[in-house]
């Protein structure tokens, strides 16, 4: 676990470089704060920052340079006391150009203002789309322009927007700072056009400058673009700070919260309670009583279903519903058959979703949403019994069972993977297709259709019965490189930085951080009140 957290310390300062301290230096000459610069002055120093996709883009794009943290800084924190997402980009990562990972994640950062109707502020320092890759974010449905259809949607549902154009804004770009409520810009760095002087050159001949075609006195003196211009980035930012210390409260979704207090039991021992091989049995309750407040923990059904955990506790004083995979072997008591005297006993195994433990764990999340209760999902899952027995008991239909009590749930959905995450184990443990408000990873997660041992037996038996039938077998050499081969590519798949980089999680964590993510998440959930009735649809008895 230590050597994890160190890996994860060192590839956080990297990522947090952006461009490198070059391009950072260049920055401060032209008088400019760097984006994180930007966020640190803008937001409350005694209140958390939630970062969201620190590692997106991570190990893509070398052939273009790399695209560290996606050229854009996003995350979760306090304005003046409010709560609001922040979208800086990061002009010393390409201008701040978009890149695809760029599109997405502004999107995410978007869908979170949205789903939790909290204020968010765009810092804007870009160069428009990055043209190399512009197939790849310019015109399907989740590219650049669903950013502007958020704008109007946001808008529409009177969520704060407010945009300070503190560098380039060019092109399609333009149209986001002036959908929102306010639009500032600094003077002297700040500019905003559809087209730059180069381009209106080559379109229609005519000689401009960018400051008068598009610079801060021409858009708020001229053209009225844009609100207000200040002298430089602090009072710029000094504004946004203004403009939320007077922003009114709204209606909250009414989440029971009381006075937080520490677990009993010392969280630090997390460290050591996670064993290394992740083949080898634990007991996840040991975990939940380090992450709880005073390590209490009610269990929903205990002895029934025993390979999930279920039960309220409270996270930093938030109610909370947990649903979490046992990693210990369960003795579970199964229907005597036949003349049987004695009642019969099977041994389940760790991380494996039985039948019971499904039809318990879909029971308790529509229990949840009865109470207006937020839901965590702790995930180390191998996935669904199989075999026999279990096809026999139901195990689809017990499945299916939690999957749309789990899918339809009005309440917020929180999801910490810790271990593994393989198959549909993922979805019903709800996955990041499940629509979790905030879904991070311990450094010990692992995401994939199964383990890597597995699947690279699998692959190698695909391609061994190739060969054979192509009348070239391999031999017992060539056999083993081979699964050497498969089972370094595969494993590099399970990576939680794999995972972090395309953005399937919203970050990676300490463990002793968990507590404080899930209550700033729920805190921003609270922001939302719950209008849509629960309800299951058709559910398999």
């Amino acid at each position: 676990m230590q050597t994890l957290l160190d890996e994860l310390t060192q590839r956080t300062t990297k990522t947090q470089l952006g461009g490198g301290q070059k391009k950072i230096d260049d920055q401060h000459r032209k008088g400019k704060l760097t984006a994180r610069e930007r966020i640190d002055y803008l937001t409350d120093s005694d209140r958390p920052f939630v970062e969201i996709g620190l590692f997106g883009g991570e190990g893509m794009y070398a052939e273009h340079g790399g695209c560290p943290s996606g050229g854009v800084v996003v995350g979760i924190g306090y304005i003046s006391g409010r709560q609001c997402v922040i979208v800086a980009n990061d002009a010393t990562v390409k201008a701040g150009a978009w890149f695809p990972i760029t599109a997405k994640k502004n999107l995410r950062a978007q869908e979170i203002a949205m789903e939790n109707h909290l204020p968010i502020i765009y810092l804007v320092d870009s160069a428009g789309v990055y043209l190399p890759l512009q197939d790849e974010v310019f015109a399907d449905k989740e590219h650049f322009g669903r950013t502007f259809r958020n704008n109007a949607q946001l808008s529409a549902m009177g969520i704060l927007q407010v945009a300070a154009i503190m560098g380039s804004c060019v092109a399609g770009g333009a149209y986001l700072p002036i959908m929102s409520d306010e639009a500032l810009i600094v003077e002297g760095t700040g500019s905003i056009f559809l087209a730059g002087p180069y381009l209106v050159k080559a379109s229609i001949g005519e000689d401009v400058d960018a400051e008068t075609l598009g610079g801060a006195v021409t858009h708020t003196d001229i053209s009225g673009v844009v609100d207000n211009r200040y002298p430089d980035d602090q009072r710029c930012l000094d504004a946004i700070k203004r403009i939320l210390s007077r922003t009114g409260q709204r209606e909250t979704a009414g989440f029971d919260r009381i006075e937080s207090a520490p677990p009993a039991k010392e969280p630090a021992d997390i460290y050591q309670l996670l064993p290394s091989d992740r083949v080898k049995p634990y007991d996840m309750r040991e975990i939940v009583d380090r992450l709880v407040d005073k390590s209490e923990f009610d269990a929903y059904k205990p002895t029934y279903g025993q390979s999930l955990l279920c039960g309220y506790a409270r996270i930093d004083g938030w109610a909370v519903g947990i649903v979490a995979n046992q990693r210990k072997v369960v003795k579970a008591k199964i229907p005597k058959q036949g003349g049987a005297q004695s009642q019969p006993v099977e041994m389940q195994m760790g991380g494996v979703i039985y039948g019971d433990a499904a039809d318990k764990a879909a029971r308790f999340i529509m229990n949840c949403n009865q109470k207006r209760i937020p839901l965590v999902f702790l995930q180390d899952v191998s996935g669904f019994m199989v075999g026999s027995r279990a096809e026999q008991g139901g195990i689809i239909k017990d499945g299916a069972k939690m999957v749309s009590a789990m899918a339809n749930s009005v309440v917020p959905k929180f999801t910490v993977v810790i271990g593994n995450s393989y198959g549909a184990g993922n979805y019903a443990m709800c996955g990041r297709a499940y629509d979790p408000r905030l879904m991070v990873a311990w450094p010990t997660a692992q995401m994939a259709v199964m383990s890597g041992a597995s699947a690279a037996k699998t692959l190698l038996q695909i391609q061994v019965a190739a060969q054979k039938a192509k009348g070239q077998p391999l031999t017992p050499e060539q056999e083993q490189a081979q699964l050497d081969k498969i089972t370094d590519q595969y494993n590099a798949q399970l990576s939680p930085y794999y995972a972090a980089a395309r953005l399937w999680i919203d970050a990676i964590i300490d463990p002793l951080q968990t507590r404080q993510v899930l209550s700033e998440g729920i805190a921003a959930a609270n922001h939302a009140p719950i209008t849509k009735p629960f309800s299951v649809g058709i559910i398999q008895t």
